[in-house]
Formats: structure tokens, sequence, C-alpha cells
């Protein structure tokens, strides 16, 4: 009889061999290989960007058993048949696909488009009505101006010469700037032969919308000539505004001087009252005086808009224009009735948010018996606007200053859930602690309004775990990097994160983890999620808020930012708002780097700390840039007494301005003066910096940090980051 000793030994050995055959099991067993079908899909949509469409047909049929991917195989197969005369064959791979297409495909316009096209090359009376049919079906779907164009095709081939020179019209007019604008100019003229008096005149509105498009693409010199052409042909009222045109084209294109001689000089046909082209001119006069200095001349034009175009939304845009000439000199006097004159003629546009929050913030630091019916204004009408959370921060001090700590704590509380990661949302919690607003209840029937104002909902971005439909997304999107086709990839992911299904958050992270470098993964993260400085921290998972948060150089970053008695947080804070950690960042103020500094400054601080040459390539050195930046940045903190709000104006801005700022008033506290700094990208990249700040230090203060990636310390690592910065750098 065996013992318990064999019995255990026994176990003991069946364990062992069962061990040893799962691993002569696994060995023997297949190595996995990629799909070849995916392998034959990138190889043939290669083939068919080079032009070689016979050469990609077999590859792409190979491709169509990767069913994941059949709407790729399917639409470059059909396209290479088409292109290379194999008309029947397209339409058989689009009739199958059509049977079982896949879905939520960012294919499916070009599926939809390319069938029609298809249909109508067989060239037969049946094939061109099915292709109108699917067309018209699909029109929503269909890329334009291509889908138009196809439209315009298929009418023509039917004999309905009337509705494709309609359908060519569009893409004529509604997409100036490309190439089937002049494909569909040509088709145009053929049927004008045709159709005679009967031609369908485009409206004088679609024509001016086609300038207006030329503007908006910034092709100024197209817009100025077709304004001037439709100037002498178009019937008034529409004549005036081709010749308003002619100016707005002058000065977006970069001649403010004679775009003001122009408009003061221009009389219109019809210069009465209520005239919109008119309005428009005088709105432009104050547009381009406010960069000449032509205060005169805004205040005259601002006069005639009150006496004549009360109403128009041209008054409106000219009187916060000329507001904010006299606001950036602290002209209170001109300023406060101009932007008071707006919120009176216009109180139901929500444009007028920005002008009602400079009026309330105004009589909030005069101490003005209606600041705080204006602050709770500003949050009652326009809460989905930023300037709200500005509003609750203010209401909240001013309850404070009266001692009304349970009001304080209402106020501070709303802002918190509605704006946590502004820079507001920042300071209100700083106040929360505050012991004699931490101790007191907040007041119940505050709370309750507060809570009653129709507030944006947040996005819960929380989960962790792809549902099916994203699961699906991202299973595609790798498919297609294994296909070789990386910006595929990217574009299946974007689209998805436009699908309401499926779930932005997850896919942005799947790219952003694949970005060759900090700065992409981080633009990828704020292109995909744009709400995110809405959201609570328990909104989103830890990997999404680094992922936007990123701390890249951080050996760098801490030990030169502690060498020099800076918060470490502050300096990575600044560099995220500055270049986004693009090493090659390059401003148009001749600014380069993580921390953008501008090549004297650079000179100046590499002295400072013995360097003996700092050119650009050091510069763009990220080791060398964070140890001249953070020499800069001490500097500017001793100049400025450690406050970080001035400092960092002065950073943005030039101390010259800051010196000046400080002189408008006795501000109680920073926040304060940064709300009165009259240059908006400077306001907002203080704030920016300060909030950036505290969210380094909730996400990373007192954790491990994972390993940290090899810094690149030479140039041109990554596409360069062209910002527009103003910045007058000196050590002063």
């Amino acid at each position: 009889m065996p013992t318990f000793t064999h019995i255990r030994i026994s176990r003991i050995l069946r364990l062992l061999l069962a061990s040893l055959a799962a691993i002569v099991a696994s060995a023997a067993a297949p190595v996995p290989v990629p799909d070849v079908s995916v392998s034959e899909l990138g190889q043939g949509m290669a083939l068919w960007n080079a032009a070689n469409y016979i050469g990609a047909i077999p590859h792409l049929h190979a491709a169509q058993r990767a069913v994941k991917l059949a709407d790729y195989a399917t639409y470059y197969l059909a396209s290479a048949q088409q292109l290379s005369g194999d008309i029947d064959g397209a339409l058989a791979a689009l009739v199958t696909y059509r049977a079982r297409p896949v879905a939520s495909s960012p294919l499916a316009g070009k599926l939809a488009l390319l069938y029609g096209r298809v249909l109508l090359d067989k060239r037969e009376a049946a094939s061109n009505s099915k292709a109108l049919d699917a067309l018209q079906a699909d029109y929503k779907l269909l890329p334009e101006p291509d889908g138009d164009f196809a439209l315009g095709l298929a009418y023509e081939a039917l004999g309905e010469q009337q509705q494709a020179a309609l359908a060519y019209e569009r893409a004529y007019y509604e997409y100036p700037n490309t190439d089937l604008a002049a494909q569909s100019w040509n088709a145009m003229d053929r049927l004008r032969t045709v159709l005679g008096k009967d031609f369908p005149l485009a409206p004088p509105r679609q024509q001016l919308d086609r300038c207006e498009k030329w503007l908006a693409a910034k092709q100024y010199a197209n817009a100025r000539s077709e304004y001037f052409a439709l100037a002498q042909s178009l019937p008034d009222p529409e004549k005036d505004e081709a010749r308003v045109g002619i100016g707005v084209a002058d000065y977006l294109g970069g001649d403010g001087a004679a775009a003001f001689r122009y408009f003061k000089d221009l009389h219109l046909a019809r210069a009465e009252a209520h005239s919109e082209p008119e309005a428009e001119r005088l709105y432009y006069v104050i547009e381009t005086g406010r960069k000449l200095g032509e205060d005169g001349a805004i205040m005259e034009a601002v006069r005639e808009l009150g006496e004549k175009h009360a109403q128009s939304l041209w008054r409106l845009k000219a009187l916060i224009t000329a507001g904010n000439r006299f606001l950036v000199t602290n002209e209170r006097e001109k300023y406060e009735p101009i932007f008071r004159a707006a919120l009176d003629g216009f109180p139901s546009e929500s444009t007028t948010a920005y002008v009602h929050w400079r009026v309330a913030l105004d009589s909030y630091l005069a101490a003005k018996t209606d600041a705080e019916t204006l602050l709770r204004e500003q949050v009652d009408r326009f809460p989905d606007e930023s300037h709200s959370g500005s509003a609750l921060y203010f209401l909240g001090r001013m309850a404070e200053r009266s001692e009304k700590f349970d009001a304080a704590r209402a106020y501070y509380e709303r802002l918190n859930i509605q704006f946590p990661h502004y820079f507001y949302g920042v300071l209100a919690r700083q106040r929360l602690a505050d012991p004699k607003v931490a101790q007191t209840a907040p007041d119940a029937a505050l709370t309750q309004a507060l809570a009653a104002v129709n507030w944006p909902t947040h996005r819960d971005l929380s989960a962790t775990v792809a549902n099916p439909a994203t699961r699906l997304r991202i299973d595609r999107a790798e498919l297609l990097r294994q296909a070789n086709l990386p910006e595929v990839a990217e574009s299946e992911l974007r689209f998805g994160a436009k699908t309401d299904s499926e779930q932005p958050q997850l896919l942005a992270l799947e790219l952003a983890h694949t970005a060759a470098s900090p700065f992409r993964s981080l633009r990828i993260m704020k292109s995909f999620n744009g709400d995110y400085l809405s959201l609570p921290t328990a909104g989103a998972s830890q990997a999404f808020w680094q992922m936007l948060f990123p701390l890249p150089y951080r050996e760098s970053v801490f030990s030169d930012a502690r060498e020099r008695d800076i918060d470490p947080f502050y300096v990575a804070a600044l560099i995220r708002q500055e270049s986004e950690f693009n090493p090659d960042a390059h401003s148009g103020a001749n600014a380069y780097g993580l921390m953008q500094l501008i090549p004297s400054t650079g000179r100046l601080m590499g002295k400072q700390v013995g360097l003996r040459y700092v050119g650009t390539a050091a510069l763009l050195n990220p080791v060398t840039n964070i140890k001249l930046g953070t020499q800069y940045l001490r500097g500017q903190l001793n100049n400025w007494n450690g406050d970080w709000a001035q400092t960092l104006a002065a950073y943005n801005a030039g101390p010259t301005h800051v010196r000046e700022w400080n002189n408008w008033a006795n501000y109680r506290e920073p926040a304060e003066f940064i709300e009165s700094i009259p240059f908006t990208e400077t306001r907002e990249y203080v704030q920016a910096v300060l909030r950036n700040a505290d969210m380094y230090r909730e996400l990373y203060a007192g954790k491990s940090l994972p390993p940290e990636e090899p810094a690149v310390v030479t140039a041109k690592s990554t596409k360069p980051l062209k910002k527009v910065v103003r910045r007058k750098q000196s050590a002063g």
C-alpha cells in the first residue's frame, strides 16, 4: 500500500510531466504570422498610389480576404479596375460589397460615389438611371465637390440639362479652390450653348458666396478679382456687397492702409439707413482704422452706425472692435460706453457674452453697486461660456468680503463642478481650502439656484475598456498599421472619434501611444478631446490625463528648476504652453525650442550659466534650452518679486506691458491683475500656465514616475511647430 509520501511524489511527477509536455507542445506550435491578406492590401494600395493600377489589382483581389478591411480592399480594387478600363469588374466588386457593407466605414461616401461613377461609365440608359438614383439616395454621404459633379454628369447623361447645370454650379460656386471647379465651369459652358436663354443663372448670393470662400481659403487676389467683376455685373444691392468685398480682400491681403482709405472714400449706391453693405463698410472703417490709430474715424463710424444701422450685426461687431481699441490703452471713458451700447442694443446675441463680461468686470473692479447683479447675469445668461466661471469666482470673492462664507462656498463648489481644470476652477479649490469657507455649510438656496442654471453637460470619458464598436475600430487601425499604412490608420481612428457609438478617449490613447514623440501625442489627445478642461479628474483615466499633460525631459526639468529654486511643475506647465514639448518649435517671433527663447536671450543666459557660445542649434537642444530657459525664468521671477502672474505675463508680452498694466489699478489679488490684461493671448497664456501647473502637481507630485525615455537632443527631430507669439524678451 503506497504511503502518503509516495502519493505526494507521484503527484509532483505528474505535474512536472504535464508541464514538460506543455512546453514541448508550445515549442512545436506554429509561430503566428501576419495575415497575408493584410499585407496584400498594403502592397495594393501602394501600387494604386503610384498609379500602377493594373499591378495593384491582383494584390487587392487577395486583400478581399481581410474581412475587417473589406471596405478598403473593395474601394481600391474597384477604383483600380475602373481606372484600368475593367468597368464590369469594378461594378461586380461594388455590387458584392454593397450587399454586405462595413458599418461606420470612413470610405462609405467614396464607395457610394465610385458606384455612381462606375455605373455612368457603362454608358447605358438603365445604368445612367441607376447611377442617378444611387447618387441621390447617398447624397449626404458623398464627398464634395465630387458628389455634385457626379450628379451633374448623371443628369446630363439622362438629358436633364437644367438639373445638370444646377449641380455643376454647386460644385463651381461652393468649392472654388478645387480642380473640379474648373471642370464644372467647362461643363457649364457646354450647357450654356445647349440651353441658351434657358440656362439657369446662379443667383447673386451664390456668386458672392464663391468670393467669400476664396477669402476663407486666403486666396485674396482671386477674391478681389471676382469681387471686382461682380461689382460691374450684379444688380443693387448685391453690387454694393461686391464693392465692399474688394476692400475686404485688400485688408485681409495685408494692405490695411489702402483698405482704410478705400472704405473711407467708398460711396455705395444704396447708403441709406438699414443698408447692410453700408453697415459693413462702416465696420471695416473701424477695423482698418483700429490698427492705424485713426480714433476720430472710428468714433464717427460708431456714431453713424448707431444712428442709421442700430440693429445690424455689423454694428455689434463694430462696437466690440472699437471697444477693444480703447481697452488696450485703458481709456475707460471711451470703451465702457461703447461696450454698454453693445450690451443694451443686442441683449439676445450670444456674442455679447464677451461684452457683458467686460462691463461686469469693470463694475466689479470699481466696486460699483451693480457688480453682483452683472456677475450673476453673466452666469445665468451665458453658462456655456468660460467667463461664467470667472464670474462665479468673483461672486465668491465678493461674498467672502461680506463675510457670507456660505454663499462663497456655494459659488466655489459650483465653479469646481463646471470648470474643474480651468484657471478659476483651480482658484475655487484653493478658496474652498480656506478655513472660513471650509468650515461653513454652503448656502442651500443658492446651491439649488446655481444647480438650476442650464449648464453644459460634461462627457464621461472614464471608461477604460473598449465597447464593441471601439474595439473593432482599434482592431482595424492595427491591421492598417500592419499593412504599413500608418496615415490611413490614423484617419480610421479620427473617423471613429466622430461616431456617437464609439469612445474618443480610447481611440485617442490608441493613436497617441503610437506617436513618435510626446509633442505629437499631446497634439493628438487635444484634437480628439477638445473639452477636456471641463472634465473632473475622475471623468477620465490616469493614462488619459498623463498623455494630455506629459512630462518628458523631466530629468532636466527637475534638476534645472530645483537648482534655480523654481517649482519644476511650473517649468513643465510653461513648456506645455510654449511649445507642447516640441524641441524644434520655432515661432513667428523668432523664438526657439521648448521654452521658446529668442537668440539674444539665449546668448545672455548662456553667459550667465557659463556657456561660451549659444546659437540656434543650442536653443533647439532640449537639455540646453531648459537650462537657459529656467535661468531666464529665475531672473523674471526675481524682477517681479516671485509673483507668477506678472512673471508669466512678462515672459509672454514683455516687461514694459506688465509695468503699464500694473499702473492701471490697485489689484487686490493676482486674479484681478490677470483678468485685466487686455491682450487676449497673454491673459489666456498666464491662466493656462497656472492651470497646467496645478494639473502637473495633481498628476505627478509625490508619485513614482515610469522610466523616462531617452530625450532626443538633436534639432529637427519633429515637424516644426509654427505659432505666432507676441513676445519681447529681455533681461529687464
